[in-house]
């Protein structure tokens, strides 16, 4: 291991870029304080890519007595609303009641007439009731045998989550923070009993030319990592190199989702678990018969638990699961038993659907990082988040639970704590003011070539204000207005744009994760090659780095397609 420390001293070093690490590194930078976050792989890869994709205030949680979590849920949902409407849309949802559902016509009304109440003063529109033969005409497909009606309701939508966490990103960055992705935190230091920092690695995969990983703000940041030797890509090492390094600052905040007590592991002090996370799995299925127009949220009858079947990027989002997991976090597959669950349910809920497992295009799966609890049913496990100081190290915090809806908030509290341990004035918090940079009013006109109707549209719903800036690789180059990938429409000047401008590292970021041609209906399978051909010819890839990074993306998308 090639030895490279470089010690860099800042207000709060954020360990996890997810939803929540960058939710916290935003509202800190907005408010002054100099950050450094660091994750093991990419911004957004792990949990906050697993989720149902739902902005949403939490009506499940009434049942549970839960109704802080959902007043803030509600109050949340409007704010992503306001701030990030490119990405964040309102979505109807339809509520069949069964004449022998555990959740009754009269408990369903209760719900929906609270769920009112608590967002009150609030944009979208208050629930309706509808008759069968109203709800029938909602969803011709819906099983008619004892149906009595439905609730029609609306939260919202955040189609591509992995987005909502870049754009976090980005605008800490704006603001100085820096950031390193597949920065992978060796350990905790301590001294005089408290975390002071930590060491970390970063690996530099062979055959990739000269590639600076450290993403940094207006502040400056961390010098540039050594990449492979100058000269002939191919002819780079047979090993990765790894860069040590070391941060230090006085804040330590662990939001590594369920990696938690992995990261907790490192510090070398005694610490009770936190996380007993459950999983949650997914179906990607094409349209099919008897499929609704508006998204459906209904009551397993083999265990009594709610889930949904959403429309979603042209197909049809199918989950969730919610058991116990105790494997590799890094390999979360869905299981048969999970397959047969969701596909059963919603065979049951629409009849003329008649799905199997060829109908799958792709599943996925993550763990949700809830807090641990002793033998304690999985769906009953409470999804409020906590911010646990660790109790031998008082400048650590972990981040326990957490979801999309309520980041913001949880950053905002987050923030406001580490001023108050820093001893700083508590500068007034406009995260949920400030909107994100996708959503900022743009005053360039850039004068192009006419684009397809589709990919103008995609460009709207992925990018927002910042396709202006896409579109302008474009005037220097009429070539990156081609269409790589029919099926979105997505164009060359995406995977430039993903690269150079949106920290991508490798084919995976940019296809998962920035340009979201990995969620089509075949992962990218199909645009893939196409792909790395535009980075070879725009980025200077060389044959051995294309073949490199066409082989990781196959590999990663692996366990979403069935065998």
């Amino acid at each position: 291991m090639a030895k490279e420390i470089s010690i860099a001293d800042f207000d709060v070093i954020v360990i996890g870029a997810g939803i929540n690490g960058a939710g916290i590194a935003r509202d800190a930078a907005m408010r002054g304080l100099k950050v450094l976050v660091l994750d093991k792989g990419d911004i957004g890869g792990g949990t906050s890519s697993w989720s149902t994709r739902l902005i949403h205030g939490g009506l499940r949680y009434l049942e549970h007595g839960e109704l802080g979590l959902v007043r803030e849920s509600l109050r949340e949902r409007d704010c992503l609303l306001n701030i990030a409407p490119h990405l964040v849309r309102p979505l109807q949802i339809l509520l069949p009641i069964y004449k022998h559902a555990h959740r009754g016509g009269w408990t369903i009304r209760a719900g929906m007439i609270a769920y009112d109440v608590l967002s009150f003063g609030k944009s979208l529109p208050r629930h309706r009731m509808l008759s069968v033969s109203e709800t029938l005409r909602q969803a011709p497909g819906l099983n008619r045998e004892d149906l009595l009606g439905a609730a029609v309701y609306f939260d919202a939508q955040v189609e591509f989550a992995e987005r909502l966490v870049l754009e976090n990103v980005l605008a800490a960055i704006e603001h100085g923070a820096t950031v390193i992705t597949y920065a992978h935190v060796e350990r905790l230091l301590i001294e005089n009993g408290k975390v002071c920092g930590v060491e970390y690695s970063v690996v530099q995969s062979p055959g990739f030319k000269k590639q600076d990983r450290v993403s940094r703000g207006q502040e400056g940041g961390l010098p540039p990592q050594r990449g492979c030797p100058a000269g002939d890509p191919g002819l780079a090492p047979a090993l990765p190199l790894r860069a040590q390094r070391v941060a230090t600052a006085p804040i330590v905040i662990n939001a590594a989702g369920p990696w938690i007590d992995q990261v907790l592991m490192t510090s070398g002090a005694d610490s009770s678990r936190l996380i007993g996370g459950t999983k949650g799995s997914h179906l990607v299925i094409a349209p099919f018969a008897g499929a609704p127009d508006s998204a459906i949220y209904v009551e397993a009858e083999t265990d009594r638990r709610p889930f949904f079947i959403i429309p979603w990027n042209g197909n049809y989002l199918i989950g969730t699961t919610d058991i116990r997991y105790h494997g590799d976090l890094d390999r979360v597959r869905i299981e048969a038993e999970e397959i047969e669950y969701l596909l059963r349910e919603t065979n049951r809920v629409i009849p003329t659907a008649q799905l199997n497992r060829a109908h799958i295009l792709y599943t996925y799966s993550g763990v949700r990082p809830l807090p641990f609890v002793n033998d304690k049913e999985a769906q009953s496990i409470t999804r409020k988040r906590f911010i646990r100081a660790s109790p031998q190290r008082d400048n650590l915090f972990s981040i326990v639970g957490g979801k999309l809806t309520t980041y913001r908030s949880l950053a905002q509290e987050t923030v406001d704590l580490i001023l108050k341990r820093l001893g700083k004035n508590k500068p007034t918090c406009t995260t949920d003011q400030v909107a994100l940079p996708g959503a900022m009013v743009q005053h360039e006109i850039v004068e192009l070539p006419k684009l397809s109707e589709q990919t103008n549209h995609r460009f709207a719903r992925i990018y927002g204000t910042r396709s202006s800036a896409v579109k302008k690789l474009i005037s220097d180059d009429f070539s990156l207005g081609e269409i790589f990938d029919p099926e979105t429409g997505a164009i060359a000047a995406e995977v430039v744009f993903a690269f150079k401008s949106e920290f991508a590292q490798t084919l995976s970021d940019c296809l998962l994760r920035r340009t979201m041609v990995g969620l089509n209906s075949t992962c990218g399978l199909d645009a893939v090659e196409a792909a790395a051909g535009i980075a070879q010819k725009h980025l200077g890839w060389s044959a051995h780095r294309v073949a490199q990074e066409t082989a990781a993306y196959r590999n990663e998308i692996s366990r979403r397609i069935l065998r």
